[in-house]
């Protein structure tokens, strides 16, 4: 089986304040968005890879790319002001496919087995999203009070890979546009179509890096997976 991934990569990274696009931060010596395109270039179920990158940022990219020896990025179209809009114009650029990914590109643990799992219930199932169980005690707050303790068993935290069709999540996007929505992930424009999103069980460790916190776990993350 293969797949298209799209990575939205034009983000500003403020919550980061590091000045500059988070994804140029290094892990262990490598920036962040290096270590992402990894996963896609070592997986051979990867046909190809979209990066929405920022104009200014592009040159720039494109030497990481050569330097890191990154061969399936087959396009990088502007992002757009919005995750969505970065979504939809990689979208424009693959001519045709039958899985599509969307991956934050900010989230550089991911692993093939949850990736294949993914493509394979999207290819199934239309689609399908990776999450974890939550662990915390969940409270619905309003005004800074609680109004009731929600029942954890079935809540889940949402990361990425979101895994479609192709032609489901492109029905998806060009409806939006049409319509002006704007949704917070992809899945939630999916779900606007009527068409079930599944859930495929990931790990704790596929964590989002989007803070300078989030940059001391994932060097703890890299040192016990490389035993460094």
């Amino acid at each position: 089986m293969q797949y298209d991934v799209i990575l939205p990569a034009a983000g500003s990274g403020k919550r980061m304040g590091a000045g500059k696009n988070k994804l140029f931060l290094e892990l262990k010596g490598k920036p962040i968005l290096m270590h992402t395109l990894e996963i896609f270039e070592r997986d051979a179920w990867c046909r190809g890879i979209y990066l929405a990158v920022k104009d200014s940022e592009r040159a720039y990219i494109e030497q990481l790319l050569t330097q890191y020896n990154i061969t399936k990025v087959k396009q990088m179209p502007t992002g757009g002001a919005e995750r969505q809009h970065s979504v939809q114009s990689c979208m424009k650029a693959i001519a045709e496919g039958e899985i599509v990914l969307v991956h934050d590109a900010a989230r550089p643990f991911m692993t093939a087995p949850t990736i294949h799992a993914l493509a394979e219930a999207a290819f199934e199932k239309g689609a399908a999203i990776a999450g974890v169980r939550a662990k915390d005690t969940m409270k619905r707050v309003e005004a800074g009070v609680i109004q009731e303790t929600v029942d954890r068993s079935t809540l889940w935290m949402i990361q990425t890979p979101q895994a479609f069709r192709f032609d489901v999540l492109k029905r998806a996007e060009d409806n939006a546009e049409r319509d002006g929505f704007l949704g917070t992930d992809e899945s939630m424009l999916v779900e606007r179509e009527g068409v079930d999103v599944h859930i495929v069980e990931s790990s704790y460790e596929n964590v989002k890096i989007t803070t300078k916190e989030d940059l001391v776990f994932g060097e703890a993350i890299l040192n016990q997976r490389i035993g460094g």
